[in-house]
């Protein structure tokens, strides 16, 4: 397939930033690193204009960062297919736009981009072709991961050597953390980046973060947590340059970020709480401490997402660390019988040195994996 060949990526949004988050790196990276004239359409724009500089929610059709973007309607009124279609998340395709798939000479290649999980059965189902119950199309699942038997991650050409290189530059940390209006860490400080859902356990969390000895800065991008934010601070929210203190913990709000500077702040933070999928990778690349908050789903089907992780992720972590990182998981995720997130953390705290070396070596570990986005161009490619 040539390089100069189209692409559509489908994306409705459940998961507002994660979906719209992972959507858009995708689309990004095959347009600015393969050369691919890729138009992404979304139901909801709202949350990708937030993420995303140059983008507007109320535009029905733009183009932004190389990538056409159309928001996807109802009653879809028709495009010619694309040479390669990615559904994401399973959220199907316009019956006009599939019946025009059918129409073509050579049928399109259709992948379907799955959620991310470290669960085994991934390894087996990526790639697995399943034809379409009533047309003559054959979809493909396509299952990012943590194994070479899996699609891998999304990763950017050279991102972890311009982490590396903002890391190393002092003067360059400083004027990030200015540009948030907040002071450079302290060297005895705990500085967290807070992106989380809806959270029983954060009230505690802060509690503990406020009597404790060491001091921690929370910083929290406006409109997140914002209900156990109000009842924690009695409707004093905290607001871009207008802190709150309380003992040893100070909260400290940021707008919201677009996507390249939310890895820096994920870069420069001493550890990140992440949610979902997208800053959930993007933690990982980050390599710091990490604290993650899967995407609630029924019957708690997401907890299994998160010890599947968790056992893959403190594999050769010695085991009180591995403990303190296993506990702190499970009480941030209120799963039956962990600690109190109190105990957790103290434990985690205690153990921040060895997490960090850990985290470091994880991400250089990830990196050997094959790309996401290059693994598609590749099939996609392969296909022909």
């Amino acid at each position: 397939m040539a390089k100069s060949s189209r692409w559509d990526i489908f994306c409705r949004v459940v998961d507002n930033y994660g979906d719209a988050g992972v959507c858009w790196r995708l689309a990004r990276q095959l347009a600015n690193e393969h050369a691919l004239d890729v138009t992404l359409w979304q139901d909801e724009l709202a949350p990708l204009a937030r993420i995303a500089p140059g983008v507007d929610g109320k535009r029905d059709q733009q183009r932004a960062m190389g990538v056409t973007i159309r928001r996807w309607a109802e009653p879809f009124l028709g495009a010619e297919p694309a040479d390669v279609v990615v559904e994401a998340f399973g959220c199907g395709l316009p019956e006009p736009y599939v019946a025009a798939m059918v129409g073509r000479s050579i049928a399109p290649a259709w992948f379907v981009l799955e959620y991310l999980s470290a669960e085994s059965w991934v390894d087996g189902a990526h790639g697995l072709p399943s034809p379409h119950p009533r047309l003559p199309l054959t979809r493909r699942f396509w299952f990012p991961g943590f194994t070479r038997r899996t699609g891998g991650l999304l990763c950017e050409r050279g991102l972890l050597a311009v982490r590396d290189a903002t890391r190393r530059d002092d003067a360059a940390q400083h004027r990030f953390w200015a540009s948030l209006a907040l002071p450079p860490i302290a060297p005895d400080e705990i500085r967290v980046s807070l992106f989380c859902y809806p959270n029983p356990a954060l009230p505690a969390l802060l509690d503990t973060w406020a009597d404790g000895d060491a001091p921690v800065s929370c910083v929290v991008p406006e409109g997140v947590a914002v209900g156990a934010l109000d009842l924690w601070t009695g409707g004093n929210l905290a607001h871009p340059g207008a802190p709150i203190v309380r003992g040893r913990l100070t909260l400290q709000a940021i707008a919201f970020l677009a996507q390249d500077d939310y890895d820096r702040l994920l870069w420069a933070s001493t550890v990140n709480f992440v949610r979902g999928e997208d800053s959930f990778v993007r933690a990982q690349w980050a390599a710091r401490p990490l604290v993650w908050q899967p995407y609630p789903q029924a019957e708690n089907a997401h907890l299994a997402k998160l010890d599947a992780f968790v056992d893959r992720y403190v594999g050769s972590l010695p085991a009180a660390s591995a403990s303190a990182l296993r506990n702190v998981e499970r009480a941030w995720n209120g799963v039956p019988g962990s600690p109190p997130v109190a105990d957790a953390w103290q434990d985690f705290a205690a153990a921040l040195a060895a997490l960090d070396r850990h985290a470091a070596e994880w991400a250089r570990d990830l990196a050997t994996l094959p790309s996401l986005a290059e693994g598609l161009v590749n099939a996609a490619t392969d296909r022909v």
